[in-house]
């Protein structure tokens, strides 16, 4: 407990230290030409925070096991879901304005997981036997109904070059792989508590974040503390380099779900022993995951010429345990690639590793937008305890109004694994992403993305509550509507 209060005071200190920087500068610099907005104004002179996405989605999954012996569970599962963002900004009004934006999703039928309730809302009539008595037979499609206060927060700007933001919010940082909103998925994963971004040196992005609750994309509120650090230089409008802390300290996040029943996965992604099982040697790194991970970012595009440009990335970041997590935590991870574009269209290679420790613990990124990374197909979000390897090519690119995007992956394991009769694999599966946006106006756009995973060694089909990666196929259908 006294560890957790050093670190929450030293952010409060952090977040006090970024705002008297910009104080600093704004003491003597002359008063610039502000907008003047009386109450009624600001509210009416403010910004839209509303829009509806509409979604069809398909997953078929094959080696969908069941950890209960005498149920059953489906390959198939389709979603039919609208979200409703609806909300508003307002203007600064005395250097403060509030954005209040309230969420809500709405299930058009019962056949998937969401993860929330298990009990049908609907009739189900096209459910057979006993999966029209249990959603859960279904693979997951994380998009519960459900309604609530998605932001809630008043923002500060009174100090130059600086915003403080107090209240529920959503979040992105550089390419949300640490920290993201997960806007994604119908429900999207938001923050309480407090933000400072300050700009006052030239060319340099200072943010520092305390937060004690956040409410993840299965709509359940986690509660304890989440330290943030970034601070980013930039080199050039479209290079920057970033270097970050991320400080968690909260109770199951879900990649240490001590029920894998609950989720379709044992603890850390399966291919280890759930919470109940643990050993004297594992039992700390599923049931406390605290951790604190320290990296540095280098990414950009450079251009060589009008057409041409180059794009790269290198990144790397440790991850230790910290506030009573357990020892075992102790991993690393770094990307590396890059590509080339001429014109609307690019290509690119990289390699990104999530690393092992000795099989007990892996890397792991609770709070990003874990779908955007190893494949879309979602059999990574949380990363299994001996690690992953991703070697993916993407290619992006546009015909007329058409936004065209791509990827393929190929999957290893840091530490083998146990695969069937015995035997060792490393080779998780490979995977093809692709995607096509098209807008039909300035406010309504569609997309259509598909997903297909194949499966090479078969993980952890003779472990008891081990979730097998097996083929998954994946269709998204979206309709979104913004004012």
């Amino acid at each position: 407990m006294k560890t957790k209060t050093v670190f929450k005071m030293n952010m409060i200190m952090a977040c006090t230290a970024l705002a008297l920087t910009g104080m600093a500068q704004s003491a003597y610099a002359e008063d610039e030409a502000v907008t003047e907005y009386t109450f009624l104004d600001a509210i009416k002179d403010g910004k839209q925070m509303t829009n509806f996405r509409l979604r069809y989605e398909s997953v078929n999954q094959n080696g969908y096991q069941s950890t209960a012996g005498s149920s059953k569970k489906l390959n198939t599962g389709e979603a039919f879901t609208l979200r409703s963002l609806i909300g508003w900004q307002t203007a600064p009004y005395k250097n403060f304005s509030i954005g209040a934006q309230i969420t809500d999703v709405h299930e058009f039928n019962d056949d998937f997981n969401d993860r929330r309730n298990n009990v049908p809302e609907h009739s189900n009539a096209g459910a057979v036997g006993a999966a029209a008595l249990n959603k859960a037979l279904y693979p997951n499609i994380v998009d519960a109904g459900f309604t609530d206060i998605n932001q809630l927060y008043v923002d500060w700007t009174g100090i130059k070059n600086t915003k403080v933001r107090l209240g529920r919010q959503q979040l992105n940082l550089d390419n949300v792989r640490f920290i993201g909103d997960i806007a994604f998925r119908q429900n999207m994963q938001v923050f309480d508590g407090v933000s400072v971004l300050n700009k006052s040196i030239q060319d340099v992005e200072l943010f520092a974040a305390h937060f004690d609750k956040v409410r993840q994309i299965t709509t359940k509120d986690r509660h304890g503390n989440i330290d943030i650090v970034n601070a980013k230089y930039r080199i050039s409008p479209s290079e920057s380099l970033v270097g970050y802390g991320y400080l968690i300290d909260v109770a199951n996040l879900g990649q240490n779900n001590g029920n894998p029943a609950a989720i379709g996965t044992a603890a850390q992604g399966g291919n280890g022993l759930g919470a109940s099982q643990d050993t004297a040697s594992t039992a700390g790194a599923t049931t406390d995951a605290s951790s604190k991970t320290f990296g540095a970012r280098l990414d950009g595009v450079r251009a060589i010429n009008p057409d041409w440009k180059v794009l790269y990335t290198a990144e790397y970041a440790k991850q230790t345990d910290m506030s009573g997590g357990s020892p075992l935590i102790d991993a690393h991870y770094f990307k590396l690639g890059g590509g080339a574009a001429y014109g609307a269209w690019s290509v690119r290679i990289d390699h990104e590793k999530l690393s092992s420790n000795d099989g007990q613990y892996a890397f792991q990124t609770p709070l990003g937008t874990n779908h955007l990374f190893q494949g879309w197909a979602d059999h990574f979000l949380a990363t299994p305890r001996q690690g992953i390897e991703d070697s993916f090519v993407t290619v992006a690119g546009a015909i007329d109004k058409v936004k065209l995007y791509a990827e393929y992956h190929v999957f290893k394991s840091d530490e083998k694994y146990q695969s069937t009769d015995g035997r060792l694999g490393d080779k998780y599966g490979s995977e093809f992403d692709v995607s096509a946006t098209y807008p039909f106006s300035d406010k309504l756009l569609g997309k259509v993305e598909y997903a297909k995973f194949n499966e090479s060694d078969i993980y952890g089909t003779t472990l008891q509550n081990a979730a097998r990666k097996g083929d998954k196929e994946i269709v998204w259908v979206t309709g979104m509507y913004t004012f």
